[in-house]
C-alpha cells in the first residue's frame, strides 16, 4: 500500500500492480481495496497496464475530510493521477462511472475514459429515486443508524426487493456494508441529478475524449437504457454490451475488453 494526499489533506490509500501505462480503477458504493469487483479486475489487467485501485475517501485505509463533495472527489483522483506520472486512462463501475465522469468533465488528464453501468434512471421502466432520498440518508445516519441508511439505499437507490434485502441482512457481508455506510450521501451527490426518470442530457459537457460506455447483456432493463442514452449523449462514445452479464460483471468478460479499447 501507498499513500498520497488530496488537496484537502485527506489521505487517500492506494496499490499499483503490474507495468505499462497508468490505468486507474475507480470503485462504486460502498467498494474498497479487498472488497471490489476492481481487485479481480486489477489482476486481469496488470500484466499489459500499471494499475491503481485506491480507497476512495472515508473507506479501507483513507481518511476523510468534511465536507465530502464531488468536487472534493475529483481532487482525491487528481493526486491519484499525478502520482500515476500526469497522466492515466481512467476506468469507473457504478457510481464510480459517475466519479470518472465528473472528473474528465473537470479536466483531469485523462487520455481514454470507460465506464461500466451508471446507474442513471432516464424513463419508466423502474420507479425512480425519490427526490426525498438524499435528504432521509442523511437523517439515517446522523440517528446512527447504518443498518436503516443501507436498507433504504439498496431498495430505493438500487432498487433490489425488499425480499432480498432481508435476506442480505443476515449474509455476513452485511455488517462490512454497515462499516460504511457514512460513504453512502458521496455516491448519491454524484448520481442524484440522473435518477428521476428523465432523459439525460449533456450534463459532462467537456468529456470528449474517446470513452467506452458498457453495459450487461443480463442486466435490468432500466440501467441498459440509462447507458445506452449515456452513449448517446457523449460525443466520441463507443457502446458495447458484455453478453450474459449483469451488475456484478465478471473480471474476464470485461478486461479484455477494456484492453483492447485502452491500447487499441
Amino acid at each position: 500500500m501507498s499513500t498520497t494526499v488530496s488537496a484537502d489533506g485527506t489521505k487517500i490509500a492506494y496499490t499499483a500492480t503490474g507495468s505499462g501505462p497508468a490505468l486507474v480503477l475507480v470503485d462504486g458504493a460502498m467498494c474498497y481495496r479487498g472488497s471490489s469487483p476492481n481487485d479481480a479486475l486489477a489482476k486481469e489487467l496488470a500484466g499489459r497496464f500499471t494499475v491503481y485501485t485506491y480507497d476512495r475517501r472515508g473507506r479501507g485505509e483513507s481518511t476523510d475530510t468534511k465536507p465530502s463533495t464531488p468536487g472534493r472527489e475529483v481532487e482525491d483522483l487528481a493526486a491519484l493521477v499525478k502520482e500515476a506520472g500526469g497522466e492515466a486512462f481512467l476506468f469507473g463501475i457504478s457510481s464510480g462511472a459517475a466519479l470518472a465522469l465528473e472528473a474528465v468533465n473537470h479536466g483531469l488528464p485523462v487520455p481514454k475514459l470507460a465506464v461500466y453501468e451508471p446507474p442513471f434512471v432516464v424513463d419508466g421502466t423502474r420507479p425512480r429515486v425519490p427526490a426525498d432520498y438524499p435528504a432521509r440518508l442523511d437523517a439515517a445516519l446522523k440517528e446512527g443508524k447504518r443498518g436503516k441508511a443501507v436498507k433504504m439505499f439498496m431498495t430505493e437507490g438500487v432498487g433490489l426487493g425488499r425480499v432480498t434485502v432481508a435476506m442480505m441482512r443476515i449474509m455476513p457481508f452485511w455488517s462490512r456494508l454497515k462499516k460504511v455506510a457514512h460513504t453512502l450521501p458521496y455516491d448519491t451527490a454524484l448520481v442524484a441529478d440522473h435518477q428521476a426518470g428523465r432523459p439525460l442530457t449533456a450534463a459532462w459537457p467537456e468529456v470528449k475524449v474517446p470513452t467506452l460506455v458498457v453495459d450487461g447483456g443480463r442486466s435490468p432493463e432500466w440501467m441498459r437504457h440509462g447507458v445506452s442514452s449515456l452513449a448517446q449523449v457523449l460525443p466520441s462514445a463507443e457502446y458495447r454490451t458484455l453478453p450474459d452479464q449483469t451488475h456484478i460483471v465478471k473480471a474476464p468478460a470485461l478486461a479484455p475488453v477494456l484492453a483492447e479499447f485502452f491500447l487499441g
